[in-house]
């Protein structure tokens, strides 16, 4: 399993999260959030060592996309909107996809995503929102997918037993303020999730 701290906004940030054992650091490039970043003034992020880089856009067209992936060597891509699976045919499989949930899953159209990307089922945008990620039990075996939406250090391990994800994916449960990340949470976080995974 692989765990995502998303919306990272400073260097600090990211090294407490490699240091506390992260895989994945989401970067987002969505203009009017708490977590955005300029894709010019983050060239920190191409020094990022130890973790895979992932860079969160929603809506935005495949040529920006493209540049900032380029731009500042990211490893992967988040897709968070509605664009379309043209997308994929251009970015490759390193893609993380959002599935939204609330109503009922269509399993046929995440078995195809699952061929070609990562599906990440994910009610909100970062929000910290918790879901009934129970419905996901009921997976077809075999489909790799990530988990978001409403985690923190104390829901975590029950997330991870009930659906055993690929991923988690966490932002605002590990917050101290919108954007500013809390270490210690962090570090609660990885720990609850990987004691769990071993469990299972």
């Amino acid at each position: 399993m692989k765990v995502k701290i998303c919306g990272i906004t400073r260097p600090e940030d990211a090294d407490a999260a490699i240091a506390a054992g992260a895989d994945l650091l989401g970067f987002v490039f969505r203009s009017g959030t708490p977590r955005a970043l300029e894709p010019e003034a983050s060239g920190w992020i191409r020094n990022v060592a130890g973790v895979e880089r992932v860079g969160v856009f929603l809506d935005a067209p495949l040529d920006e996309v493209v540049r900032v992936r380029d731009l500042l060597a990211l490893d992967w891509v988040q897709l968070h909107g509605s664009e379309p699976d043209s997308y994929l045919e251009v970015l490759g499989e390193r893609v993380i996809r959002r599935v939204p949930v609330g109503s009922e899953i269509d399993w046929d159209r995440v078995t195809d995503l699952a061929d070609r990307c990562l599906p990440l089922f994910d009610p909100g945008a970062g929000d910290g929102v918790p879901w009934a990620w129970e419905e996901l039990e009921e997976a077809p075996p075999g489909i790799r997918f990530g988990l978001a939406g409403g985690l923190t250090p104390e829901n975590v391990a029950d997330a991870v037993r009930a659906v055993r994800p690929y991923l988690v994916d966490v932002s605002s449960g590990v917050e101290a303020a919108p954007g500013i990340k809390d270490h210690g949470k962090i570090r609660a976080f990885i720990a609850a999730a990987r004691a769990a995974e071993s469990q299972l």
